[in-house]
């Protein structure tokens, strides 16, 4: 299986904790069915998104995205083969935008979408740098 890595970014729309919690809950139970790892970076102004896996999934995924009323202004970053996953061990991985990350007078002039695709996943080679234990999986 050829491994893929996607990252888009988008503006959230009706960002709270609650809706946080119900993407990362949607996005943790999708993921682990469609063999996708990742990470979300969020606050109130921008997700930054990376998904890893098979090709085929990461375009099914990304085209309920795109539908999903709870972004707003979504551009595709990086959409590139790899040799390995940077977060094995996540079905979805959960951090607020970091301060060494864009401020946002910086997301609010269109950053994101200027940024290079190696200066994209570089924001998520740092973060998987990080560690953090995975949550423990409860099904429900």
């Amino acid at each position: 299986m050829k491994l893929v890595q996607l990252v888009y970014a988008s503006r959230p729309f009706g960002f709270d904790q609650s809706t946080l919690d119900g993407i990362l809950t949607q996005s943790r139970r999708c993921n682990t069915r469609d063999g996708l790892t990742g990470a979300l970076v969020c606050r109130g102004d921008i997700y930054l998104q990376l998904l890893e896996g098979n090709a085929d999934a990461l375009d099914a995924t990304y085209a309920r995205i795109v539908q999903d009323d709870r972004h707003l202004e979504i551009t595709r970053l990086v959409y590139a083969d790899a040799t390995e996953r940077l977060f094995p061990a996540w079905s979805m991985r959960s951090d607020p935008a970091r301060t060494w990350m864009w401020s946002q007078d910086d997301v609010a002039k269109g950053v994101a979408t200027q940024a290079s695709p190696e200066s994209v996943l570089g924001i998520f080679r740092r973060l998987a740098a990080e560690p953090v234990q995975p949550p423990k999986l409860t099904l429900v």
